[in-house]
């Protein structure tokens, strides 16, 4: 016999997390988009070719090389990289880390503001890679730098009280419409600072361990992390749906707490 939900005062609880029809329709997409290791290799690669992204299509210094897509693959390739995964471990490892802060994110921006700001992330992440890897032909895929700006954005509100990373935490709608920190308040939050910290720190030993192994096989594109990251973080407020008076109040000293010298 199944046991009865949990209750409360206030009557059932949700689960604190839920799927967002955005983020379920982001993953779906990264899923059918994934269908393309069915093609025959030639015919896979080329995709890769086309909606990859390429340092060396954009070097104008050097002789000029041709890859499939031609112009417009220089535009749409900032963003379609995103959407394609090298094979299964690597889009389930996205997807894991997509579906905790992705669904805060999507819960609380929309899905308007939620597409729009994984697209302008990835093109973040796209030239932090162009900057850091001049003239390499290897192309950049995956959804990494994305999933990382949302991990990013997250943190500005994820651990205020009744947020999904908090000790009390409500239901999920609520959890994502808390009020969220202000850039400079988040970087002083000592919860904030430990999750920089090892989200740094593994990001750094990715690209240690890539430059030490060496390559036979892919390396992981840890500059478009950070530049993922960052671009999250920074550009948070301007896709935060929440009223500004609320952020104003979430930086407002709290009344209960006096100054003690």
């Amino acid at each position: 016999m199944d046991s009865p939900p949990e209750l409360t005062e206030d009557g059932p609880r949700e689960p604190i997390l839920t799927l967002p029809g955005a983020l379920t329709a982001y993953v779906l997409l990264l899923a059918v988009i994934h269908l393309r290791v069915l093609l025959p290799p030639d015919l896979e690669y080329w995709t890769i070719e086309v909606f990859g992204f390429i340092p060396k299509r954009y070097d104008s210094t050097l002789l000029a090389t041709p890859f499939p897509g031609g112009s417009p693959a220089k535009v749409w390739s900032f963003v379609t990289y995103s959407l394609l995964h090298a094979n299964l471990s690597h889009i389930g490892f996205n997807v894991l880390w997509l579906l905790p802060f992705g669904s805060a994110v999507a819960g609380r921006f929309g899905a308007a503001r939620f597409f729009l700001f994984m697209a302008v992330t990835a093109i973040a992440g796209a030239l932090a890679h162009l900057i850091t890897h001049e003239h390499e032909v290897a192309p950049m895929i995956g959804a990494s730098a994305s999933v990382s700006a949302a991990m990013a954005a997250a943190i500005r509100f994820a651990f205020q009280q009744g947020s999904f990373l908090s000790f009390r935490r409500g239901d999920a709608d609520a959890a994502s419409q808390v009020p969220a920190l202000s850039l400079w308040r988040a970087l002083r939050n000592p919860r904030v600072l430990a999750f920089l910290a090892v989200w740094f720190g593994v990001n750094i030993i990715f690209g240690i361990g890539s430059i030490a192994i060496g390559a036979d096989g892919a390396s992981v594109a840890w500059q478009a992390h950070i530049g993922g990251f960052f671009a999250g973080l920074l550009l948070f407020s301007l896709f935060d749906p929440v009223p500004r008076i609320q952020r104003d109040a979430a930086d407002a000293p709290s009344p209960d707490v006096s100054d003690r010298r």
